[in-house]
């Protein structure tokens, strides 16, 4: 099964050359601060390619954060938060904001934002393998399992590093609360339609596709919700794309509770929620080419034709048609005015975020290293200034 996927851009950052002339004293200092840039640039020039594989970037994410983090975790039991904190200054552009950046002088700023712009790699490079048209069964898994590392990332950010930031202005900027909480819903989704593609290609029961599909119609509709508080002009495309994903997986639970009902000889009502489904489809195809014509951030897509949309409508229409066909000639039942409640909860396959831990310290900063570094020679903080 194809799929198709809405990306926001990567977030973009200025040169930082941790030279810092005073603050280290010494060559163990001078070798940690040299080893950050270095990691630090050949991370970014990785990012910007989809096609890496998943270890090279774990690699090289383990490689700069294990470092990055002698910048924020207590390493003295003496201090009450790490005096090397607030000594450089990051800038960042936002994944929903163009160009305007913003910049502070703290090092769990960096991290924060370097880690989304890590997860939003892992999103991309699950998009990539997910743009052919029949996907392998490795393939899947990796597409998958890069879905779930991102959630799992987006959540780390939120959960334990929002807290550690010195200014934080929730505008929709990438450390929002709202954003983050929309990217984790989007890539939790985006897993459990590959789960789903899994349930239909093996057969598995109507009822359990029909709860695979309901639950995720219903995480789309949450991202959509979250998001729902900020400026159209920022998040307008972006929600879009959860609306319609939300009413095609919708139409889906329809079609195959449909059948599920059928089994059940009630007929009647897969009557009637095979036409909500008809009726779903065709608003998700309405809600395509609006995604198609909006502007803002993201993918320049026509999604209405694309494969993994295409093949639901000529599916509903004819298990409708079937439905109809039976019932004429066989059950004779009366199909009801309203559609049926669909209350559906999946007995397997839900899928959440993959946990996701910083890496280690690294091995340089000891104790007496990190009392070697001079903070009072760094310049003074700047309030955060946007451009």
């Amino acid at each position: 099964m194809a799929y198709w996927f809405h990306r926001n851009p990567l977030k973009a950052t200025a040169v930082v050359s941790f030279e810092l002339h005073g603050v280290t004293t010494s060559e163990p200092t001078r070798k940690i601060f040299s080893d950050l840039r270095q990691t630090r640039t050949a991370l970014l020039q990785l990012l910007t390619d989809p096609n890496h594989s998943r270890d090279v970037i774990d690699k090289a994410t383990k490689d700069y954060f294990s470092l990055l983090l002698g910048l924020i975790s207590p390493i003295d039991p003496q201090e009450q938060e790490n005096k090397l904190q607030k000594i450089v200054k990051f800038k960042w552009t936002n994944s929903l904001m163009g160009n305007a950046a913003i910049q502070q002088q703290d090092a769990a700023f960096e991290y924060a934002h370097m880690a989304i712009n890590v997860a939003l790699w892992y999103t991309k490079h699950s998009a990539k393998l997910a743009a052919k048209e029949e996907p392998d069964m490795e393939e899947a898994k990796e597409v998958h399992k890069c879905l779930r590392l991102a959630a799992g990332i987006f959540t780390n950010v939120k959960n334990d590093i929002i807290g550690k930031l010195s200014e934080n202005n929730e505008n929709g900027v990438d450390t929002d609360s709202r954003v983050l909480d929309a990217y984790i819903y989007q890539s939790t989704a985006e897993a459990q339609e590959v789960t789903l593609a899994r349930a239909v290609e093996m057969k598995h029961s109507s009822s359990l596709i029909a709860a695979l599909s309901f639950e995720t119609s219903q995480m789309y509709q949450s991202a959509d919700d979250t998001l729902s508080s900020l400026e159209v002009a920022l998040v307008g495309k972006w929600r879009k794309y959860f609306q319609l994903k939300q009413s095609f997986y919708l139409s889906y639970a329809h079609s195959y509770h449909g059948e599920t009902l059928l089994a059940q000889d009630k007929c009647g009502e897969a009557i009637r929620g095979l036409r909500e489904s008809v009726q779903l489809y065709e608003k998700s195809s309405l809600l395509c080419k609006e995604y198609a014509t909006c502007k803002g951030a993201g993918t320049t897509a026509r999604p209405q034709d694309h494969i993994f949309f295409r093949k639901l409508g000529p599916l509903v229409r004819r298990t409708l048609e079937k439905c109809e066909r039976e019932n004429g000639m066989i059950y004779h039942q009366k199909v009801a005015f309203d559609p049926p409640q669909l209350e559906l909860k999946a007995t397997y396959g839900l899928v959440s975020p993959e946990d996701y831990a910083a890496p280690a310290l690294h091995s340089l900063w000891t104790l007496d290293v990190y009392k070697q570094f001079n903070p009072t020679m760094a310049p003074k903080p700047e309030p955060k200034v946007s451009f």
